[in-house]
């Protein structure tokens, strides 16, 4: 049986990925600053909460790791931690940075110094190329980092890249375009429009409150995207890939599509908000995944329309399973 180690399980990569190892018949231990504190509330809503073996750790902490490691002495590792939101990151640069930079850099260092045959997967991030034009992004495009977040993914990017290089660990990056899911917090923009186009179809007279609709974005289904980072993870050879649907919509799009789903007229009730714009921001958004269709037989099934639909059914199950 093999024995994976999840670095961020509570979130939504992390818990979809949980899922999709234990039915391959492994051995699924998670990581939290606390684990006994934690709700660990997406296990839960996928039925694993029982199933997985979870450990308190901090990745900023080498010795926690260290510990951790040697402890559950795993086959892979997937390193899904840190500070997660773009926007956010404006706010908290520091603890963005720390988290992903040195949180990475310890995953390695921890992995080199135990010297087990130990695989290693990192969530990079597409927000790492910045403004590509109208020009799809892949592995070879150059890193334009445009957020805290972004700098900080492109830093531990190239930690990976470096201690595969010089230390010939099985290490490999996953550039992931947006993905979404039902298990994505309200923080994100793309939660904030289904839950609230979903409640003003319920009667509310809210309106939505949303920054720059124009920026384009290439949105993919969060279930299918891990099994892309497991695929990376059963290479002979490590390397990196981008993951994304390959096709790029605007979020007033998504928007759309969203009322469209609960019959209404999203211009009726959205509203826009220079004070909700970032600082900076990419306008396009747009991945060229061929190197994942070549090697790892991977290829996105659901697009934006998809995933929008997916997502309201699933808060209108959440809410009547609730009544």
């Amino acid at each position: 049986m093999k024995k994976a180690l999840i670095c961020g399980i509570s979130g939504q990569d992390g818990a979809y990925l949980a899922q999709l190892l234990l039915d391959k018949g492994y051995r699924v231990c998670g990581t939290s600053r606390d684990a006994q504190m934690s709700s660990f509330e997406n296990l839960a809503r996928l039925g694993i909460r029982e199933r997985v073996e979870l450990q308190s750790m901090s990745l900023t902490d080498f010795r926690s790791v260290l510990q951790v490691l040697a402890k559950v002495e795993p086959d892979e590792v997937y390193n899904l931690a840190g500070q997660s939101s773009v926007g956010l990151s404006f706010e908290q640069p520091v603890e963005t940075l720390e988290s992903i930079t040195i949180g990475t850099l310890n995953v390695l260092e921890a992995i080199r110094f135990t010297g087990g045959k130990i695989k290693l997967y990192n969530a990079g991030s597409s927000e790492c190329f910045g403004d590509t034009g109208d020009r799809s992004a892949d592995e070879s495009t150059p890193f334009r980092p445009r957020s805290p977040y972004a700098v900080a993914k492109a830093a531990a990017f190239w930690e990976v890249a470096n201690y595969r290089e010089a230390y010939g660990l099985f290490a490999c990056s996953g550039i992931l375009f947006n993905h979404e899911s039902p298990l994505r917090p309200q923080r994100f923009v793309t939660q904030k429009i289904v839950s609230a186009a979903y409640r003003i179809a319920q009667g509310s007279e809210e309106k939505l409150y949303l920054g720059n609709t124009s920026i384009k974005r290439d949105w993919g289904w969060a279930p299918e995207y891990v099994e892309a980072m497991y695929l990376m993870m059963q290479q002979e050879k490590p390397e990196d890939y981008a993951i994304a649907t390959g096709e790029s919509n605007t979020l007033e799009d998504f928007v759309a599509a969203a009322f469209n789903c609960v019959g209404l007229n999203w211009q009726d009730r959205v509203i826009t908000d220079t004070s909700l714009y970032r600082p900076t921001d990419i306008a396009v958004g747009r991945g060229h995944p061929a190197k994942a269709r070549e090697i790892l037989g991977w290829r996105a099934k659901s697009k934006m329309e998809d995933v929008v639909r997916m997502m309201i059914e699933a808060k209108q199950a959440e809410v009547q399973n609730a009544i």
